[in-house]
């Protein structure tokens, strides 16, 4: 059911505990950015992410090849519920759910904001086509790979 120009959209209205499976999953702007590999800092706990993929990413569009069963090939892939959200502050700044989370709102490039698609890559959020598929580079380089995907948007994520 389409929403009325006077009506503030279901991310504005309802909290993430309240949104349906369909508007959940409307949240993920396709960035790819949770879907790179992490690497932990052991003596400071810091997360670092890399411009690897994951395995079943696809590094040319960003997208999971096996989303529906990407637990079944990548078991420890993390699946976001509103209940994990407070543990994952490696998540990206600019991440919907985060975003949400934290109380900041999408942001302006959000497709559910701007209408488009194309509006994450265009603001410089998607990882698409900058990523380096996970069999290609062995796991002593990936330190190589560290990665401020937030740095690196050619827009500001506000």
């Amino acid at each position: 059911m389409p929403v009325s120009p006077t009506e503030k959209p279901f991310y504005e209205r309802k909290s993430l505990h309240d949104m349906s499976p369909a508007e959940w999953e409307s949240l993920c702007d396709g960035c790819g950015k949770c879907c790179v590999l992490k690497l932990e800092d052991v003596d400071t706990n810091i997360i670092y992410s890399t411009d690897v993929g994951c395995k079943l990413l696809d590094c040319d569009n960003a997208r999971c090849r096996h989303y529906a069963e990407r637990k079944k090939y990548v078991p420890d892939c993390v699946v976001l519920t509103p209940d994990n959200l407070s543990q994952l502050s490696w998540m990206p700044k600019s991440c919907a759910y985060r975003r949400l989370y934290e109380g900041r709102g999408l942001a302006s490039w959000h497709p559910l904001v701007s209408g488009r698609a194309e509006s994450v890559a265009e603001a410089g959020h998607s990882v698409a086509g900058r990523l380096f598929p996970e069999d290609s580079i062995d796991e002593e380089d990936l330190p190589d790979h560290i990665t401020d995907w937030d740095a690196t948007a050619q827009v500001p994520t506000g």
